[in-house]
């Protein structure tokens, strides 16, 4: 059966079913929708591949559309996810049950999981109620989206369980949240906002699977259409990487939506669409935010269409994330929560070890008193007294105010690869390996986090701490992440002096 004799099978087929719906439809509820549901589960090796194609702008008359298919063909053959997500602007041109049709036979005749967070323009055409467009698509046996429940605002906010590969618990969470199109009036801005009662529904789910979870709260993504305000905050941060060819076309008003997130505690990254020329990731508030990859021929952009994989562990909080595109391949890639990314390890240098010998467990300091206004400062003071720690701590102080250290140690690097330093400080400090400052904090400031990355032969390197304290509160932790190691302050057993 050749492709146009199956999208009129399907036409026909749907369009039936929506009469027999219409006819007999009763009051399920939100449970019932999703009982039936293709199970989502990790592999034997403990991974889930995710694949988020985006703004694919179907428009079934289009020329383009064989362009569009091979491309999503390509990301499908290539990476075989097992979730597919398509986060908005799907079918833009009328008549919308045929381009559903068409989209979703790429994915059923692949045996693809997939699910849909629905765009400002998917509802615009010939398909007035977003409820329809999923009425319409769970008819399809991979099809493992849903209309959420009826009483939230928007249509196609629910979540997807993953579960383990030996039991059925659920290891790990797939928000879908609707971003809905315009407000009711102009004066809110062009784009709406999450509504409260979503808010509601995320906090509600959230703590309900926290509770089964043995009150942890499950690693999550979250996807939608339309980027949360908070995105404006990773612009041109030194941790985002991709593209960024255009401005950022949010809602006016902020939901709390990003709010929930950090205090629910489970959502590591929030990724979207509806920017096409956009496709980077950062982090924010230890949380990614990120573009997908545009999709689809028919959309604007110069981007080459493809997609954004996700590939998530069982038991681990962390996820790994790159664009593949046909004719580039996979590129980008970047790690959560590290934020180490492949432009890391194309521009950092590797700094070589240094042999020490008879060395012990340690940190030697100095201390000074004076009236420092940056850690450049300290050296021009007389020091006070000087002594030796177990680690970086400020309990020598004998001032509140006013005063500085200088802390030196040979750092043991584990493994050779890219480390992710930080320091959290009150006021300033500038941590230097290897003579590289690495992490400047400095200045007068409150509480205030910097990062720094260096790639690190395994063995000792060098290591210098300078920090000051103003007056009014002193906080100084100094810590870091790889790919292999999640953040944590540096152990006393990483800390040598000879």
């Amino acid at each position: 059966m050749n492709q146009i004799m199956k999208y009129k099978y399907f036409s026909t087929f749907l369009l039936l079913t929506l009469i027999v719906i219409s006819c007999s439809q009763n009051n399920n509820d939100y449970s019932k929708q999703s009982g039936n549901q293709k199970q989502l589960r990790f592999n034997e090796n403990g991974e889930f591949l995710i694949a988020q194609f985006t703004d694919i702008h179907w428009d079934n008359a289009s020329e383009n559309c064989s362009l569009t298919r091979q491309s999503i063909q390509y990301v499908l053959d290539r990476q075989k996810p097992d979730l597919v997500v398509l986060t908005g602007d799907i079918v833009t041109e009328a008549p919308a049950i045929d381009g559903w049709n068409a989209i979703a036979m790429i994915f059923e005749e692949a045996e693809i999981a997939w699910c849909v967070t629905l765009g400002n323009h998917d509802a615009e055409i010939d398909v007035s109620d977003r409820q329809e467009i999923f009425t319409i698509l769970e008819n399809f046996p991979h099809f493992v989206g849903q209309a959420g429940p009826p009483e939230v605002e928007g249509a196609g906010n629910y979540v997807l369980p993953i579960l383990g590969n030996t039991d059925d618990k659920t290891q790990f969470l797939v928000y879908a949240i609707d971003t809905h199109n315009k407000p009711t009036d102009d004066i809110y801005g062009h784009y709406d906002w999450i509504k409260f009662n979503q808010l509601e529904w995320y906090r509600s789910e959230s703590k309900n699977f926290t509770r089964l979870n043995d009150n942890s709260p499950l690693p999550a993504l979250a996807f939608l259409h339309i980027p949360l305000l908070e995105y404006y905050n990773i612009v041109n941060n030194k941790n985002t990487v991709g593209k960024s060819l255009e401005g950022i076309a949010s809602s006016d008003v902020n939901s709390g939506m990003f709010a929930s997130f950090i205090e629910m505690g489970d959502v590591m990254g929030v990724f979207c669409g509806h920017d096409h020329e956009n496709d980077y990731v950062g982090i924010e508030k230890e949380i990614a935010l990120g573009f997908g990859r545009r999709s689809g021929s028919d959309s604007y952009g110069t981007l080459p269409t493809g997609a954004r994989l996700f590939r998530i562990y069982q038991n681990k909080r962390q996820f790994d994330t790159w664009i593949t595109a046909k004719g580039e391949g996979d590129h980008t890639y970047y790690h959560y929560p590290s934020g180490i990314s492949s432009i890391d390890e194309q521009e950092l240098v590797l700094q070589e070890a240094t042999e020490v010998s008879q060395s012990v467990n340690g940190v030697s300091f100095v201390y000074y008193e004076d009236r420092f206004e940056r850690v450049a400062d300290i050296k021009k003071s007389n020091p006070k007294k000087s002594g030796v720690l177990t680690n970086f701590s400020l309990s020598p102080a004998e001032s509140e105010d006013w005063m500085g250290f200088e802390y030196r140690a040979w750092i043991k690097i584990p493994k050779t690869e890219i480390y992710n330093f930080y320091i959290l400080s009150d006021d300033g400090a500038v941590l230097s390996l290897n003579d590289k400052v690495v992490v400047d904090n400095d200045g007068s400031h409150s509480q205030r986090r910097s990062e720094g990355k260096l790639f690190m032969e395994e063995g000792f390197h060098d290591l210098s701490l300078l920090y000051f304290e103003r007056y009014m509160g002193e906080v100084l932790e100094v810590g870091y992440s790889s790919r292999d190691v999640t953040e944590t302050t540096i152990p006393d057993s990483m800390l040598f002096i000879k």
